[in-house]
């Protein structure tokens, strides 16, 4: 299996994501740097807009992620799920 990672900036808008992410994916990594913080993990990660919307306390559009991600490694596969 490999290891696929999302990179974010760290600010105010990502924590929470950062936050759904790991919560939703109890496997994963987080490699905290200055300016961003990169979550590793083995075979996949998974963003569920629902956790997302938990901790943000609003509407989240998944689109929304691209502006703080800086890179990522893997294949990206959006569905309504």
């Amino acid at each position: 299996m490999s290891t696929v990672f999302l990179a974010l900036q760290t600010n105010e808008d990502t924590r929470p994501i950062i936050e759904a992410i790991l919560q939703d994916n109890p496997h994963a990594v987080c490699d905290e740097q200055p300016a961003m913080v990169k979550i590793n993990a083995e075979g996949k990660l998974v963003v569920r807009r629902e956790t997302i919307e938990e901790l943000l306390g609003r509407d989240y559009d998944l689109q929304e992620l691209q502006v703080n991600m800086i890179t990522m490694s893997g294949n990206l596969d959006q569905t309504d799920d």
